[in-house]
């Protein structure tokens, strides 16, 4: 066997290999052209109308400079738009569209389902407590990130 297989941040790249994956499938069976990433950016958009690109990042933890791309995508599907910022005319602001909701509404419980299939070797103990561990160890870590998630 070779050593890979114990470690964490191998099986870490596994099992986001595999997220990505029923995501895509899981989502894509019902008509959605969405990624994980454009899914977070999206949501987290909705929580908080108005953000600047920069502040969507670090809500994500998403590399700064790729997230243009990102919020780009979401703006050529008409999920979001842009408006400029009346205090600093660089800056934009960004906003879920009509379009936006609706998709959030009906895309929310498939990816509520995508999450119990990646856990469906676990019970739902252990469950809970494999989430609760995932997020102890990436906060022990978030500011050894290249993206760290900063929640303002």
């Amino acid at each position: 066997m070779l050593e890979i297989y114990e470690m964490p941040g191998h099986l870490v790249r596994r099992l986001n290999q595999a997220a990505v994956s029923v995501f895509m499938d899981e989502t894509g069976k019902k008509g959605f052209d969405l990624t994980p990433v454009q899914y977070a950016a999206l949501s987290a958009i909705e929580a908080k109308p108005g953000l600047d690109q920069a502040t969507l990042a670090s809500r994500i933890a998403y590399d700064r400079v790729t997230i243009g791309g990102v919020v780009d995508r979401l703006v050529q599907k008409e999920l979001v738009r842009r408006e400029t910022n009346p205090s600093d005319r660089r800056a934009r602001n960004l906003f879920v569209t009509e379009k936006g909701t609706q998709a959030l509404a009906e895309i929310r419980p498939i990816v509520k389902d995508v999450q119990s299939i990646l856990l469906e070797g676990l019970d739902a103990d252990e469950r809970r407590q494999f989430i609760s561990l995932l997020q102890k160890a990436c906060e022990a870590v978030n500011d050894r990130s290249r993206a760290p998630l900063r929640v303002t």
